[in-house]
């Protein structure tokens, strides 16, 4: 597919600095540039690159001053990277989206399926499953008994949703997620063997949601793990039973979240993050990577650091401290010494 760039800065509503008729047909970072391609700069630390690149067309802020000539012709807009990510949302949909049900696939007689669903090769869809129109169902996808897929989703190759699910409209769920798999829950008996606490419960995903590849949220033990609408999930995170993930709420790889935490909208949540189970962690709190939480986070808009983790600007001042421990205690010594030949004297 090959655009102008007139046509990209009237989709993007930029203004064209260069030549208006130069064509792209595929995209590039702008190191890595070549003839016909599209790139962007919205980081400074790569504004060198924009003065050889030989990228085509970039886009750029608005507020961009070039230091030195540049060959390649700009579009300035307001957000540079969010303007990028638009032009591949838009040539993502232009693709014609699958159709039709593969004959190897299995669909339960009082299965519902929507218009335009698109069902893959050895899939399966159980007894009472409704799917919404426009959805695409990958191969090797198992859907649960009365599960209930929304409008426009894509589940790819070898997701597994347990029976009872709910998952909203527009949810991209990346391969070999499992949704609704058993809640981590055991009750310990006299005899010290545990015993299974049978989970009863559901996962309900709301609209607009996408989660990695080799993501496990498990059903609850009673009502459901809720995720809520816009949030997004990194591969290889986990997410216990009863958990709720609030709105537009992002966390990146592995990721876990024990049993009936309550996280809030609009939070951060870093790599290797773990969190503690019944916690009820404030919205916009922003959890840098590697970080234990294990209480209560009740302030808005906080950022967290270390394990466990604390207010991040006192955890690099007491950071600063533990690196200097050793040469403190040498600092000590020296003068536990003076202090014991001193009362020898």
């Amino acid at each position: 597919m090959e655009f102008t760039a007139t046509v990209i800065a009237q989709f993007l509503k930029g203004e064209i600095v260069g030549n208006p008729d130069v064509k792209v047909s595929t995209v590039a970072r702008i190191e890595e540039g070549q003839e016909g391609a599209l790139s962007f700069l919205a980081n400074p630390k790569y504004e060198p690159y924009i003065y050889t690149t030989k990228s085509s067309v970039v886009l750029v802020n608005r507020d961009f001053v070039p230091a030195a000539p540049v060959q390649a012709t700009l579009i300035k807009v307001d957000n540079a990277y969010e303007a990028f990510a638009s032009l591949l949302t838009m040539v993502t949909q232009s693709k014609p989206a699958r159709k039709g049900i593969h004959p190897t696939a299995v669909v339960e007689p009082d299965a519902k399926l929507g218009e335009n669903v698109y069902v893959g090769a050895f899939a399966y869809i159980g007894n009472g499953c409704e799917v919404g129109d426009g959805s695409q169902i990958f191969p090797h996808v198992y859907i649960g008994d009365k599960t209930k897929v929304g409008k426009e989703c894509i589940i790819y190759p070898g997701v597994k949703i347990y029976h009872e699910c709910v998952i909203g409209n527009s949810c991209i769920i990346h391969a070999g997620t499992v949704i609704g798999s058993d809640g981590f829950g055991f009750a310990p008996g006299a005899d010290n063997q545990y015993k299974k606490i049978p989970q009863i419960g559901n996962v309900v995903i709301e609209d607009d949601v996408e989660i990695g590849a080799n993501v496990a949220i498990d059903r609850a033990t009673m009502g459901s793990t809720v995720i809520r609408k816009g949030v997004k999930i990194d591969n290889l995170v986990q997410i216990g039973h009863n958990v709720e993930i609030g709105e537009n709420t992002v966390m990146a790889g592995q990721t876990g979240i024990a049993g009936s935490t309550k996280i809030g909208n609009n939070c951060m949540i870093g790599g290797q993050v773990g969190i503690a189970g019944h916690l009820k962690i404030a919205d916009g709190m922003r959890a840098c990577a590697q970080s234990g939480i294990i209480s209560d986070i009740e302030e808005k808009n906080l950022t967290v650091m270390g394990s466990p983790a604390f207010e991040h600007r006192h955890y690099l001042k007491s950071y600063l401290l533990f690196k200097k421990l050793t040469e403190i205690k040498a600092q000590l010594d020296s003068v536990r010494k003076e202090i014991e030949e001193l009362k020898k004297e």
